[in-house]
């Protein structure tokens, strides 16, 4: 099963900050809902698996994640998925994504575009309930991506600073890295196809009430 994902979406942080971001491995996986880091094989490539579990069906993928193009001039990066499911499926796919710096240069646009073919028995819950899920996982991991860009700025309060241990306070408040985001061990698909089920039966009635 072949599937086209498209996201947008702009986060607080400078253009510098968001590129070295997305090529580090352990953020992106520190992001993906269900993800774990396995082993970085070099500066190109990383090893990793992505647990779901679909009501008492459990499914884990092993593969690699290859940064096949990089293009800091443009901020283009192009990611190759490749990877097996115990059961027997497999998945594959590229992951291409693209910065543009917003008028103010504080803030980040993002386009990430990605072309996925699946096999296996996840495909049985048919090409719309997979589509309906996928972007609910994006919009976990975008709110992911956020969460850790947009940390507080920790500005100082009004007034000068008194010498010594206030200033030392303060600039490790500036300097002290955000949080990585709670993860998840699974993606727990049965919470998220039950909101895609209710989008739909909502959808269903707007679309009956509208044409009464």
């Amino acid at each position: 099963m072949a599937l086209e994902i498209k996201e947008s979406f702009e986060v607080a942080a400078p253009i510098d900050k968001v590129w070295a971001f997305i090529n580090d491995p352990e953020n992106v996986v520190a992001c993906m809902p269900g993800a774990s880091l396995k082993e970085i094989v070099d500066a190109n490539q990383f090893i990793g698996t992505v647990k779901l579990k679909i009501g008492a069906v459990s499914a884990q993928y092993q593969g690699t994640i290859t940064y096949a193009d990089r293009d800091e001039a443009a901020h283009v990066v192009k990611m190759l998925a490749a990877g097996n499911e115990r059961g027997g499926g497999t998945v594959s796919g590229t992951i291409l994504t693209r910065l543009e710096p917003l008028a103010s240069g504080s803030s980040t646009r993002i386009d990430c575009e990605s072309s996925v073919d699946l096999t296996g028995k996840i495909v049985q819950v048919g090409r719309g309930m997979i589509e309906g899920v996928s972007a609910q996982i994006i919009k976990k991991y975008v709110g992911n991506v956020r969460d850790l860009l947009e940390a507080p700025s920790g500005e100082a309060p009004a007034g000068a600073l008194d010498e010594g241990a206030d200033a030392a306070a303060a600039q490790a408040s500036t300097s002290t890295p955000a949080p990585r985001p709670a993860k998840e061990d699974s993606i727990n698909v049965v919470a998220v196809v039950f909101k895609v089920m209710m989008d739909r039966i909502i959808g269903f009635f707007r679309r009956l009430f509208g044409h009464a």
